[in-house]
């Protein structure tokens, strides 16, 4: 399983999950309640409810550089252009925009 905390303008919104049957985006708890707390995307509304899907959600998959600089990051960190969350996760911590994605570790207990 692999895990990244997804960040709205630096402040945690939520948490993306790869796992054996897909992925799963969750946003946290504590930025619901906040008063300004804003969707990350028009596709991934503001509900406590998890979004599942078996593919990377694709407004995750638009923040992935492509053509180039695309080519660039798949040598520069031997990823395969279908390992759609290693490149969101290599490529994706400081990227234009309010959004910023932050790999974590994930320990199997």
């Amino acid at each position: 399983m692999r895990r990244a905390e997804i960040q709205m303008q630096g402040r945690l919104a939520g948490m993306l999950e790869e796992g054996d049957r897909g992925y799963v985006f969750v946003y946290d708890a504590t930025y619901l309640e906040h008063p300004g707390a804003v969707a990350i995307s028009l596709s991934l509304p503001l509900q406590s409810e998890p979004f599942e899907d078996k593919r990377l959600f694709p407004f995750f998959d638009g923040l992935i550089p492509e053509g180039w600089l695309l080519e660039i990051a798949e040598q520069t960190w031997k990823l395969d252009s279908r390992d759609r969350m290693g490149l969101l996760m290599a490529c994706c911590r400081d990227c234009i925009g309010a959004v910023s994605v932050i790999p974590k570790e994930v320990t199997d207990v």
